[in-house]
C-alpha cells in the first residue's frame, strides 16, 4: 500500500529506452528448461549470451556486459556504469522488464488505449493502480499508448503492518487454514476450523504431470471431451487471460461448444457462472471466477459426477488453487478436481530448478 504523487520525468527517455532494448539481442533466461532432443536441458546460470539476461524467478532482467556497451554506444555516453549516466539504467532496465517479463493479456490489458493491470491473483482488472517505479511508464511506451507522469512514491506501508495497526482482527474465508503459518507468525492469530454444514464428498484427483504444454493442453481437451460426451460439466481454470483465450481456442477446434469468462469480459460473469453448473456446461475462466463463486448444479447433474473443475497450471499462492478446487463439491453436492502441469509451466521453470530435473 502506498501513497504517491505525481513526477515529472522526461517522457522521450522512455521511448528511447524502449526503442533501444526492443533491437537488443535476447540472452539466456535464468533458471530455464529447455526440451531439445526429448531432453530436458538446465542451463548454467553462470552463463552470458546476448545482450540482456532474465530471471524470472526475481521478474528481473538486466544487461550484460554486451548490452552495457551497445547502450553506451547507442546512448553516446563513455560509460553508463558512470554517476552521470546511471540514471539511463532506471529507463533501460524498466523497459527491459515491461517489453521481455510484463505480457500482455496476462499482467495487463489495452482498453480505450490505456494500459490496465490485471491482478494476478484474482483476474480482475485494477483500472485505478498503476505499476510503480517507472514500470507503467515503460509498458506505456511498449505498447505505443499515452505515457502518463510517473508516480512519486511519498509513503509505504505492507498490508501486513496496516492491518497490525487494528485492535481487534477477525475474518473467515475457506482457505485460511492454507496460510494458518503465515497468520499466526505475522499476527499471532490461531486459525479455527469450522466443520462444513454437509460432509464434502468431492473427488481431489492426483495432479497429471506432462513434459512440455502442447501434451498438457492436449490432455485437458480430452479430459474436458471425456466428460462432455457423458453431459458432466466442466469448469476450465487458467491463470491468465491469454490462457483462457488459448484454451477456448482448443476446444473450438475440437468442436467443443464452451463459453469463456475473464477480465476482458466480466459484465457478463453472473449469466455464465449461473449455467456453468447446467448438463454439457463447459466453461473456461481465470482466477476471477476462483473466489466466492457458488456454482449451482442443473438436474441430473449430481447422478452424473457433479461438476468437474479442471486446473491447467498452478498458482504460486496454493489458496488460490483451493479456491478454484472449491467451486465443486459444495453444501454435500459431489464433484472432482484435477490439474494439469508440464515441466514448462512457468511455476516449473521458476522454481523446480536442479532438484526437479533430478526428479525426472
Amino acid at each position: 500500500m502506498t501513497i504517491s504523487s505525481k513526477s515529472q520525468q522526461a517522457h522521450i527517455l522512455y521511448k528511447v529506452a524502449d526503442h533501444f532494448v526492443k533491437d537488443l539481442k535476447r540472452g539466456f533466461l535464468l533458471n530455464e528448461l529447455k526440451n531439445r532432443s526429448r531432453e530436458l536441458i538446465i542451463t548454467s546460470p553462470m552463463r552470458e549470451e546476448g545482450d540482456f539476461v532474465i530471471d524470472e524467478k526475481e521478474s528481473l532482467a538486466t544487461l550484460t556486459l554486451n548490452g552495457a556497451r551497445k547502450a553506451e554506444q547507442y546512448f553516446m555516453v563513455d560509460t553508463i556504469e558512470d554517476s552521470d549516466y546511471k540514471y539511463l539504467l532506471y529507463y533501460i532496465n524498466n523497459a527491459l522488464r515491461a517489453n521481455y517479463i510484463m505480457n500482455l493479456n496476462i499482467d495487463y490489458i489495452i482498453s480505450n488505449d490505456k494500459v490496465i493491470i490485471v491482478d494476478t491473483f484474482t483476474g480482475r482488472l485494477q483500472p485505478g493502480n498503476r505499476f510503480s517505479n517507472g514500470l507503467h511508464q515503460a509498458i506505456e511506451a511498449k505498447e505505443n499508448v499515452w505515457i502518463n507522469p510517473e508516480n512519486k512514491t511519498d509513503g509505504v506501508i505492507t498490508i501486513q503492518n496496516f492491518f497490525k495497526k487494528y485492535k481487534r482482527k477477525a475474518g473467515m474465508t475457506g482457505t485460511a487454514q492454507t496460510s494458518e503459518k503465515e497468520f499466526k507468525q505475522v499476527y499471532g492469530m490461531n486459525i479455527v476450523i469450522v466443520p462444513t454444514n454437509k460432509p464434502m464428498i468431492r473427488e481431489d484427483h492426483h495432479d497429471e504431470v506432462y513434459l512440455n504444454e502442447s501434451s498438457k493442453y492436449n490432455g485437458v481437451v480430452q479430459e474436458v471431451i471425456n466428460s462432455y460426451e457423458k453431459g458432466q460439466p466442466v469448469l476450465v481454470g487458467t491463470t491468465s487471460i491469454a490462457k483462457s483465450e488459448l484454451v477456448s481456442r482448443l476446444l473450438t477446434e475440437n468442436g467443443i461448444e464452451h463459453r469463456v469468462l475473464n477480465a476482458l469480459n466480466h459484465e457478463q460473469e453472473s449469466a455464465i457462472i449461473a449455467q456453468a453448473g447446467q448438463a454439457n456446461a463447459v466453461t473456461v475462466v481465470t482466477n476471477m471466477a476462483g473466489r466466492g463463486t457458488d456454482i449451482v448444479l442443473g438436474e441430473g447433474v449430481a447422478e452424473i459426477g457433479g461438476l468437474k473443475v479442471i486446473g491447467t497450471e498452478r498458482h504460486e499462492a496454493r489458496r488460490i488453487d483451493n479456491q478454484l478446487r472449491g467451486r465443486a463439491g459444495r453444501q454435500g453436492d459431489p464433484g472432482e478436481s484435477i490439474f494439469f502441469l508440464s515441466m514448462e509451466d512457468e511455476l516449473m521453470r521458476r522454481f523446480g530448478g536442479e532438484k526437479l530435473y533430478s526428479v525426472l
